[in-house]
């Protein structure tokens, strides 16, 4: 007995032995053969900076709402409202981000290197000229933009200044979405977790200081965060940008990259096209909802907001997993491995139950104390640990949703999902969250309704993944 203990001990410390290097490897990065490799160590190389990558975009959103909660519930109601336009923008860039992922993700399967960067390289055209389009009449029109998503008098004033900073500054967000979107094709994930790790890191020192003052540097108020927030995602570009004209590995750009290339950037517009479509579907519903929860106060609209910061930042990681699932679908088709394509798709999408199965027991335990960090108003609590709590209630199905869904964006196969978001969204959650809020007289009908619409869309997502049609896509 006494050796079997002892062989179960060292097999024990030599399986975690074992976990410890890999993580160091997936944090180290590199370039690897995604195709050839044991496919759960492909899933856990991949995975793993992934998921830290959206832990870190997920903290810019709650580290502003943390520091902007002390200055009071008129301020919250700014970033919330801000964030609900916002989404728009997160959706041309997610979009985009998907079109980038799977043109450059089917050509590193191919083994096709010059048609990766060529890839890249028009990706950056794309993205410079929409930023400059939708920074122009952003700012301008950033007062009326708040009182259309139901903003007072007092926060309409207040906020003016917040939104026209993050408005203004869209080309940043677009950059960094769709550059790492091409790391992350390429199957350099380190690189894009670096990348926001930095601009988190700047982010957070600068946030209390631009917020609230220090030495001679004047206190800004709600401004403060979106000033720090752009000046954070500004040096995570430029580290991007480094990387991608300066650094070593196969990605790396030269000038011949940059020259318009009209199929494949078109190529490239086709199928963001569709990603966009479906990514501005479902966060225009959001902005349905915002605009149904604020006609309860702005005191339901700080719970909702702080509840939606709470939950974005427990989804992104999960969104990490689900980009691994289109990276890993993208190159297995290009090296044309469709059944090790699929297999991959349903191996992240069980990882990623088991993780949201773990969140929505915390949630359920643990809501109220996760709040009381936020906020000590008794209204907005109360509002938000209903949100948090009901909303958590379809963890299970979002899992497998998410990573299906960029499963079929992975493929090429963009209008899949572009047509599920239409029905579950506008058709299902709209109208339902609609209906039960007013039928309660309360914000926890929209809450009901999210959580309902997203396991719909699951289920869905499943059935037709099913079907295997996404392999045939070409790209």
């Amino acid at each position: 007995m006494a050796v079997g203990a002892i062989k179960r001990n060292f097999g024990a410390m030599s399986a975690v032995g074992r976990g410890v290097r890999l993580v160091r490897e997936a944090l180290q990065g590199g370039e690897r053969d995604y195709t050839t490799m044991g496919l759960r160590r492909a899933v856990l190389l991949l995975g793993i900076p992934m998921v830290l990558e959206m832990a870190m975009e997920s903290l810019f959103a709650l580290v502003d709402v943390l520091f902007v909660s002390r200055l009071g519930t008129d301020a919250v109601a700014v970033v919330g409202l801000t964030e609900g336009v916002m989404t728009l923008v997160y959706s041309l860039a997610w979009g985009l981000g998907a079109g980038i992922t799977a043109v450059v993700a089917r050509r590193t399967g191919e083994k096709d290197g010059e048609g990766m960067r060529r890839a890249t390289g028009q990706a950056l055209w794309i993205i410079v000229a929409l930023g400059v389009l939708l920074a122009l009449p952003g700012p301008l029109h950033a007062p009326g933009l708040l009182r259309l998503m139901g903003a007072s008098a007092a926060v309409e004033k207040l906020g003016t200044p917040f939104m026209r900073w993050m408005l203004g500054t869209n080309v940043l967000i677009l950059l960094l979405f769709g550059i790492n979107a091409a790391f992350r094709g390429a199957g350099r994930a380190a690189l894009a977790m670096r990348s926001l790790w930095l601009a988190n890191l700047i982010n957070i020192v600068l946030d209390p200081i631009l917020i609230f003052g220090l030495g001679p540097v004047p206190a800004m108020g709600v401004t403060g965060a979106a000033v720090a927030t752009v000046i954070g995602r500004g040096c995570g570009v430029a580290y991007q940008c480094w990387h991608l004209f300066n650094g070593p590995g196969t990605l790396r750009l030269a000038r011949r990259h940059m020259a318009v290339a009209w199929s494949v950037l078109l190529g490239i517009l086709r199928l963001s096209g569709s990603a966009c479509a479906q990514s501005l579907i479902a966060s225009a519903s959001w902005l349905f909802l915002v605009r149904i929860v604020a006609a309860f106060g702005s005191d339901a609209v700080a719970g909702y907001t702080v509840a939606v910061r709470i939950v974005i930042f427990v989804l992104l990681p999960a969104w990490g997993i689900a980009n691994a699932a289109s990276t890993l679908v993208g190159q297995n088709l290009g090296a044309m491995q469709p059944g090790r394509a699929e297999r991959s798709a349903w191996m992240c999408g069980h990882a990623n139950m088991l993780y949201m199965a773990g969140m929505t027991l915390l949630f359920l335990a643990l809501a109220p104390w996760a709040m009381g960090f936020f906020t000590t108003d008794p209204v907005v609590g109360t509002t938000g640990v209903l949100a948090l709590r009901i909303v958590s209630l379809g963890y299970v199905f979002y899992a497998y949703g998410m990573v299906l869904s960029q499963a079929f964006n992975g493929a090429g196969d963009t209008r899949t999902p572009l047509w599920l978001n239409l029905v579950c969204f506008w058709l299902v959650e709209i109208p339902l969250a609609w209906l039960l809020a007013h039928r309660m007289q309360a914000p926890e009908g929209v809450f009901i309704a999210i959580a309902f619409s997203e396991s719909l869309l699951a289920i869905l997502c499943m059935s037709i993944f099913r079907q295997g049609r996404w392999k045939l896509m070409r790209v």
